[in-house]
């Protein structure tokens, strides 16, 4: 008696293709989603209690990052400017404009605007801003350019392998210190060269910047 149907063999045969194909493809579709931009939220851009430009007041009239990021040079976090900064300026400019209503309000109440953050690493990566700005890192290679940017997005996907590409080899994106702000200034064509003498210049050694401790203490 014929236990098995004809096409019995041809069904096990798929099956144990399948049984050795799929678990590659499950990996790879895994690896296509955390890196897409749905996971990274990158370009993404985040509704604000006030529609900050960056734009208008980075690319229009010229503020450099620390006029607002006051602690960028000396602490982790860059900082976000206290409602007494922005009341600065619109205590005399724009002083009845209704998109400003909260940062009045903010004032009045003594209160802090809520802004929300766009680049948001996990809580187990240590990022320091000081570190990075004293070794020649422009603010536009992470944060593109935001002298265009009506209203802030992440542009980098700030994923591990991202981190780690500019890590084992930083001297794409050394920049002499007096340029770091400058949103404007351009890499030179020897930047190979220039490179190789910032690393130098600023006691760079890459083959620690891999180290796990450097990111995750």
């Amino acid at each position: 008696m014929q236990i098995f149907r004809p096409g019995a063999d041809s069904v096990i045969r798929v099956a144990l293709c399948a049984a050795a194909i799929v678990p590659f493809i499950a990996a790879g579709l895994a690896y296509a989603i955390s890196s897409s931009p749905y996971m990274t939220q990158q370009n993404i851009t985040r509704n604000q209690p006030v529609p900050f430009s960056h734009e208008h007041h980075v690319g229009g009239l010229g503020l450099d990052c620390r006029y607002c990021h006051t602690s960028v040079e000396k602490a982790r976090f860059a900082g976000l400017p206290p409602t007494e900064t922005c009341m600065t300026c619109h205590s005399q400019i724009w002083t009845n404009a209704e998109m400003l209503a909260p940062v009045r309000t903010s004032l009045a109440e003594n209160r802090p605007i809520r802004w929300n953050r766009v680049h948001n690493l996990p809580a187990y990566v240590y990022f320091d801003h000081s570190v990075h700005i004293a070794k020649g890192v422009g603010c536009s290679t992470c944060h593109g350019a935001v002298e265009q940017m009506k209203l802030t997005r992440q542009v980098a996907p700030l994923t591990m392998g991202w981190c780690l590409d500019c890590h084992r080899d930083p001297r794409p994106a050394l920049r002499p210190r007096e340029a770091v702000f400058d949103q404007s200034w351009q890499f030179p064509p020897n930047q190979e060269d220039e490179g190789n003498r910032l690393l130098q210049a600023y006691n760079i050694h890459p083959e620690h910047l891999t180290d796990c401790s450097v990111c995750h203490r």
